[in-house]
């Protein structure tokens, strides 16, 4: 009897350790995963990022328009002819307008647009491929410069950037020196063969009046 109790008592030892090491324990990563479901703290920089749109090109103005902006002498394209690598590549524009390329030969760039230049050479290549695909780059705009002489702190050519006026171009070349007379500040500019003297106000320009002048290529300021 004593033996037959003592297993008993052996038997249900066992038996409550096999049920509490059968009992559901709730896994440690639940409340983390709750915790990460209803928090945004990780979540919003992520979507932020996502959405947030791509900082704008330092180059100022973006591309050039290639159906506004006319090429001119000096420029540098950049030419290519779909699937023809032979044909492609990087062109000067010469002093006389002019560009050279295989099989078309010489042909007038100068005074055209990039679309009405690729459109030409596109009609020209057809003598030679089916459909030919091209397309014209300005790659380094030397054509549209202007000068600056006089008291300034660079004396020289400036690239001209669309709707530059006579003071944004003063600035570009370097700002005018301790000896320059601001009143007497003037543009040369040749139309039709002929010279013309523009005068310029500096202190109404620092106002924000650009005096209705408006730079073209090839204008001369004189800060005496």
């Amino acid at each position: 009897m004593t033996s037959f109790c003592f297993r008993l008592t052996v038997m249900l030892a066992a038996l409550s350790a096999v049920g509490l090491s059968q009992a559901p324990v709730p896994p440690a990563s639940s409340a983390a995963s709750r915790q990460s479901t209803t928090s945004p703290q990780t979540a919003v920089p992520q979507e932020a990022a996502a959405a947030a749109p791509g900082t704008a090109s330092p180059n100022a103005g973006g591309p050039l328009d290639p159906n506004r902006y006319v090429i001119g002498a000096e420029d540098s394209l950049q030419i290519t002819v779909w699937k023809e690598p032979t044909l492609s590549g990087t062109v000067p524009v010469r002093p006389d307008g002019m560009i050279s390329m295989v099989l078309v030969g010489d042909l007038r760039a100068a005074g055209m647009t990039p679309m009405a230049l690729s459109a030409d050479i596109s009609q020209r290549l057809k003598k030679y491929i089916q459909d030919p695909v091209v397309t014209v780059v300005v790659l380094g705009v030397n054509s549209q410069r202007i000068f600056t002489v006089g008291e300034v702190g660079h004396v020289g050519p400036i690239m001209m950037t669309p709707g530059m006026t006579v003071l944004q171009a003063i600035v570009a070349s370097g700002g005018l020196t301790q000896f320059a007379n601001s009143k007497k500040i003037y543009i040369l500019r040749s139309v039709g063969g002929k010279q013309q003297k523009l005068p310029f106000n500096y202190k109404l320009a620092l106002k924000g009046d650009n005096q209705g002048i408006e730079l073209i290529p090839g204008d001369t300021i004189v800060i005496p």
